[in-house]
């Protein structure tokens, strides 16, 4: 994945993750920032994505938590970072749940796999009973 050294970062939303409506507010929060972001198409359907698969394990997985949008720019581009945080029971083994077609529980197995191959930037911090953290960056 394309890394680019960020210059700024504008904090856009921060949205609590807990309920399926909760899930449906961040899923417009975030066309909404794309759009305005002046995202193709393509890419607000991305983002919109991931946004669905990531929150929906905060929801899930870590028992709730937050997302946070932010406007971010490099010397060459702008694009948009989605902050995921939960203080759930944290993933016990980072490499497994990074494989294709692995699912937790009942899931389809696309959530982080897919998130990361739709996304730029993709980095997931997780802890044993201390939460995890996913930030993903998508340049336009």
């Amino acid at each position: 994945m394309a890394r680019e050294n960020l210059i700024n970062a504008n904090l856009l939303q921060i949205c609590l993750l807990a309920t399926e409506d909760d899930l449906v507010e961040v899923r417009s929060v975030v066309k909404m920032h794309a759009k305005d972001l002046n995202f193709s198409v393509l890419n607000q359907t991305k983002v919109v994505t991931v946004a669905s698969e990531l929150g929906r394990n905060v929801i899930e997985y870590g028992r709730g938590g937050t997302m946070q949008v932010d406007k971010v720019s490099s010397a060459e581009n702008v694009g948009m970072r989605m902050t995921f945080k939960d203080s759930g029971p944290g993933i016990a083994n980072l490499e497994l749940a990074l494989t294709d077609g692995y699912s937790s529980q009942k899931g389809m197995g696309l959530g982080l796999t897919g998130s990361k191959r739709l996304m730029d930037e993709f980095d997931l911090q997780s802890a044993q009973n201390g939460g995890t953290t996913v930030v993903v960056i998508k340049w336009k």
